[in-house]
């Protein structure tokens, strides 16, 4: 079986490749390589997959139709792991054409390969942020989502209403699911944890948003990945008309959310951190920045029943080995 990773240089990217490589799979990566963040941290994970013979990787935009429908037409992808996006909110405010091209016009690119080919399921990485600032806590795949507050969000959710439509339309299995602050070794450097771990450790202040007083759902990676690849494997089928009542289409599509079902207060993180560095934070206290929210929390019962699955690993053992990787990675000389 060959499987197609879109984003593969990314964080969730690279070690959904690797933990496939291992299962036994062929993957074929694509990635644009853009600068949002340090290139060079996605070509050393790069350099990672490229040791696997069973590892194809193309230097590829899925918003370059051309060449996303010509790579569709040259390969046989038996599944399609969307992992490609704009990342970040902030970002958002003062890009937004980085996020239409890739979220929504890359997207509805991706989709009419997987239509007119014969792909088993499409697995695309929606995000927590559609639930925008909502105070119904846990956040559940069965709340309304129609007031995003940015438009990185936006983008996400419209990821998921064109995914259904071509589930209904064709008959295409898709799952979407929604992420919580996925973090750990190798990851973004534009993420909180990753700014607050470089800035501790060179003495300098942390900017600590709406005074501390957020919740976020922090999810650790390999969790996340067992989250993927077993949704891969549990293609949805079409449903009855009783689903409807349960927010559930008669087309073949679901939505789940993967995240630790354990908001961890901000503040608390920071003191794990500190703990973990052996140093005192310097917190520069900030006000609310636009497009963010209070608090995630991710009902995971819709998962845990139907993929068997829940995140497990505390804050305290994951951020240690983000720590541990860190001052490996950029040990002296590498930073």
């Amino acid at each position: 079986m060959q499987i197609l990773v879109t984003g593969v240089a990314g964080f969730i990217g690279f070690f959904l490749a690797k933990r496939l490589l291992e299962d036994g799979f062929e993957v074929y990566g694509i990635d644009n390589l853009n600068d949002y963040y340090d290139v060079n941290l996605k070509k050393a994970r790069l350099q990672h997959l490229t040791a696997h013979a069973r590892f194809t990787f193309q230097f590829a935009d899925l918003s370059d139709r051309p060449t996303i429908t010509q790579l569709f037409q040259t390969q046989k992808f038996d599944y399609v792991v969307n992992l490609a996006a704009q990342a970040g909110v902030r970002y958002s405010l003062i890009n937004p054409s980085a996020y239409t091209d890739s979220n929504l016009t890359g997207f509805v690119n991706l989709l009419e390969g997987c239509r007119h080919h014969g792909v088993r399921h499409l697995v695309f990485a929606s995000s927590s942020s559609v639930y925008g600032n909502s105070t119904k806590v846990p956040f559940s795949t069965r709340d309304n989502v129609d007031r995003p507050i940015s438009l990185y969000a936006a983008t996400k959710k419209a990821n998921e209403l064109i995914a259904h439509t071509y589930s209904h339309l064709y008959s295409i299995p898709t799952t979407g699911l929604r992420f919580f602050t996925v973090y750990g070794p190798w990851g973004r450097p534009d993420m909180a944890y990753f700014k607050f771990v470089q800035a501790i450790e060179a003495g300098n202040p942390i900017d600590v948003y709406n005074y501390g007083k957020l919740q976020r759902d922090f999810t650790y990676i390999d969790d996340v990945i067992e989250g993927i690849v077993r949704v891969m494997h549990h293609i949805p089928q079409p449903g009855t008309g009783e689903d409807i009542e349960t927010a559930i289409a008669p087309a073949p599509y679901r939505l789940y959310n993967i995240g630790n079902h354990r908001p961890v207060e901000l503040l608390y993180f920071i003191q794990v951190l500190e703990q973990l560095l052996g140093k005192e934070a310097q917190k520069n206290m900030l006000p609310m920045q636009p497009g963010d929210v209070l608090t995630t929390y991710a009902d995971v019962e819709d998962l845990k029943r139907e993929v068997g699955f829940a995140p497990q690993t505390s804050i305290e053992t994951g951020l240690k080995r983000f720590v541990d990787w860190y001052r490996d990675y950029y040990g002296e000389g590498k930073a």
